[in-house]
Order: C-alpha cells, then sequence, then structure tokens
C-alpha cells in the first residue's frame, strides 16, 4: 500500500512561530488557522476557565480593527490580534458574562449537561491541571481583573506558543512569504510556563456520585486512562477502542443496548485521540433503563471489558477495524480542505502534530503504527488498562426518578 503523500512546506520564523502551509488546487479557495498552545490543562491554577475564556476574548478587537472582524478577515487581522489584542474592561465583562451564562445554557440546564465530560475529571484525576471544569470556576473568572487577563494574554498569546496553517490554493513559497510579512515583526515572548499535568500511578478504582436535575433516566460514565501519546499501547489502544464503541456495530452498544436491552444509550469512547498530550481517558457513557440497577447495569458493561481481555479480538475482526479506521482517517483529512474545517480535519491533525510533536509531516505516517497493530498487543492492552484498579466511575442519579432503580439484574 503507498504511504500517504500530502505535500507540506514547514518553517520556523525567527521569533518562533511555527508555519505550516499544505498547497491544494482543487479549489480556488485558502483556509488559514492560527491554533495557540493553550488549553484548560494548562491553565495555571487560580486561572481556571480563562483559556475558555480566550476564545471569545479573541474575536473583541485588536489594535487596528473592531469586534467580530477577524471573523470576516484574514493574515494581517490575525497578525494585529496577536500583537495588540483589545483587552479592556468593558471587553472582560461582557465576554465573562457571555462564558457564565454559556455554561448556565449548556450545562446547568440541560438534562444531563456536562456528563461526563465535566463530571469524570474531578473524580478520575488527582492533578489540578487535569481535575478542574474547563468552563471555569465562576469565582476565578469573578476574581480575575483586567491586569491578569492581559498577563495571560502576553504570557501564552505569543508567536513562540502558535503554529499558524494555511491550506488550499496558496504556493509553498508564497503563503511562507505572507507569513513573515505580517508576522515577522512581531516579538518573540518568553517561553510560556506550563504546569506538569502527570498523574500518580492509580492503583484503585475511583468512584462518584452526581445529582440529575432533569432527566429521568440513571446514567453511569466509566473512564479508563489511556496510553502516553504515540506509543505502541496507545496506538493498540485506539484500534480496541473502535471495537468497543465503533457506533451501533461497537460491542458496548451491541450487547447492552440491542442484546440485553439494559441502555437505551451506551456511547463513547476516546475523545480526539490525536489532540490530548497528557493523561485522558477512554469513557463510555450509559443512559440505562430505570427498572435495572445501575450495578447490573455496570454488570453488563463489564462483561463486554472482560471478554476484551481474556479474548482480544481475531485477526479478521482486527482487519475490519484497519480498514474502517484508515478509510475515516482519509475522510478526515478530506474534511479539514477547502473552506469546511471541522474539529477532527486536517487543519485540526497539523495544529496538533506541529504544537504536541514539532512534526507536520506525521499526518503522513502516523497511519503506518496503527496498520501495524497485532491481535497480541490488542490483548495485552486491554489486560493492562482495562482494570478496575485502573478506571473510574461516575453515577448519575435523577432527582425525578420515573420507576424504582433496583427492580431487576442482567440476564
Amino acid at each position: 500500500m503507498k504511504r500517504l503523500q500530502i505535500g507540506i512546506e514547514s518553517t520556523k520564523l525567527a521569533n518562533g512561530l511555527d508555519v505550516v502551509v499544505a498547497p491544494d488546487t482543487t479549489a480556488p479557495v485558502v483556509t488559514v488557522a492560527l491554533y495557540y498552545k493553550i488549553g484548560f490543562r494548562l491553565e495555571p491554577q487560580g486561572r481556571s476557565g480563562f483559556a475558555h475564556l480566550f476564545e471569545h476574548m479573541m474575536f473583541q478587537g485588536s489594535a487596528n480593527a473592531p469586534k467580530m472582524q477577524h471573523i470576516k478577515l484574514v493574515l494581517w487581522l490575525e497578525a494585529d490580534r496577536m500583537r495588540a489584542l483589545k483587552v479592556d474592561d468593558e471587553n472582560l465583562k461582557n465576554q465573562r458574562d457571555v462564558v457564565k451564562e454559556e455554561v448556565r445554557v449548556n450545562v446547568m440546564n440541560q438534562p444531563y449537561g456536562g456528563f461526563p465530560w465535566l463530571d469524570m475529571p474531578p473524580v478520575a484525576f488527582r492533578n489540578w491541571a487535569n481535575a478542574h471544569n474547563f468552563y471555569g470556576d465562576f469565582a476565578d473568572l469573578d476574581a480575575a481583573d483586567l491586569a491578569d487577563v492581559q498577563a495571560f494574554f502576553k504570557t501564552y498569546y505569543v508567536p513562540n506558543n502558535a503554529v499558524l496553517l494555511m491550506l488550499g490554493d496558496v504556493k509553498a513559497e508564497e503563503g511562507i512569504a505572507l507569513a513573515k510579512k505580517h508576522f515577522g515583526d512581531i516579538p518573540a515572548g518568553a517561553p510560556p510556563p506550563f504546569a506538569d499535568s502527570s498523574e500518580p500511578e492509580q492503583t484503585e478504582e475511583r468512584r462518584g456520585s452526581v445529582e440529575e436535575k432533569f432527566g429521568t433516566l440513571p446514567a453511569i460514565a466509566i473512564g479508563y486512562g489511556l496510553p502516553r501519546r504515540r506509543t505502541a499501547d496507545w496506538y493498540a489502544m485506539a484500534l480496541l477502542d473502535q471495537a468497543l464503541h465503533g457506533g451501533r456495530a461497537g460491542r458496548i452498544h451491541r450487547e447492552l443496548v440491542l442484546e440485553k436491552q439494559i441502555a437505551v444509550e451506551a456511547e463513547g469512547g476516546i475523545d480526539d485521540l490525536f489532540g490530548y498530550n497528557g493523561p485522558s481517558q477512554m469513557t463510555t457513557r450509559i443512559l440505562h433503563k430505570p427498572e435495572y440497577s445501575s450495578q447490573a447495569a455496570l454488570e453488563a458493561f463489564d462483561s463486554v471489558i472482560r471478554d476484551a481481555w481474556q479474548n482480544g479480538l481475531t485477526l479478521e475482526e482486527l482487519e475490519h477495524l484497519k480498514v474502517k479506521w484508515r478509510s475515516d482517517y482519509y475522510a478526515t483529512l478530506e474534511s479539514g480542505r477547502g473552506g469546511y474545517m471541522p474539529k477532527y480535519g486536517l487543519m485540526h491533525l497539523l495544529a496538533c502534530f506541529t504544537l504536541f510533536d514539532h512534526d507536520p509531516q506525521l499526518v503522513n505516517t502516523i497511519m503506518d503504527g496503527f496498520l501495524a497493530v497485532t491481535p497480541e498487543e490488542i490483548l495485552a492492552v486491554a489486560k493492562k488498562y482495562l482494570r478496575n484498579e485502573k478506571r473510574a466511575i461516575v453515577f448519575r442519579t435523577p432527582l425525578k426518578a420515573s420507576a424504582p432503580l433496583d427492580k431487576k439484574e442482567a440476564a
């Protein structure tokens, strides 16, 4: 099989800005993105929610452009806000209120809001960097003054902590020349301080519970810790995850929803495999019928996991998974071209490989690791990672249950 050959040119400007250009003349369109290496895992303690806040602040104007113009225009405006984002009291108050309202609407007043992506981390992790609410604690947001926010911007939104990407109908030399023209004179900042996000080894099952105010079905989330990025275990775990969570064909959905009919929903998996660079989880989200106890639902789930670490996958199953994995990866690459850029498109992959691995060319070679996985490696990672002492469980119990929760046991 031929290896991918997506044409990519990359360079690093004198101020530390990484520039990646992927020419593609299929359509007369160019997509531009600027990624900064700052997210909730890297924000300092006492400043929870700042990374999310700046997703909003970055559209509030800069030295030479009013708010929201950055959505419409491109390179010089990106450079303008890197150089001088408009961080003032009015914008801070406005966007802080927007963030808080977003939390109220999307989490606090939604059935199963934040489940499990906000409920799981404080149960699963011991390091604040991984365990805290990425939306931000309202107290942290309210306590932040203008000087705090300006300091955060000057620390993390600097050229030596970013990658500029251009995909589409642009020649590599032209794109790099434009990057130098607009960004080259922006001074580098000091190397940003990043907290250690490593976790102590987990040796016991961790459990927590949350009340569900609106929904009537009991829910369970089970999360298992993942291998380190780009290790042999990481490649194998990704394919095992597909076997367990591959939509309606995945083992967990098939057994809990279709066959045993204990759950009405059983889904999940690894969220953004290529985009995590630190402790993360393979998480299953189960909404089960109220006539079954949570223990019965968990036992049904455990039977699927037990089969995985007792029997693994057959060679035929694994080969089918590899075909599906390769097909999905190619579809992801295509989705990031031209004017459409979803979260997992080519642009996103190039940004992750540049910021985390310092090698955008991985987009052409990363598939080799997945295609080399053996059934023996699948069995080994199942036994190593899918263990009770390596997982966390969150039970979400309805305040308004539609029926008693402890009537039935799994067949």
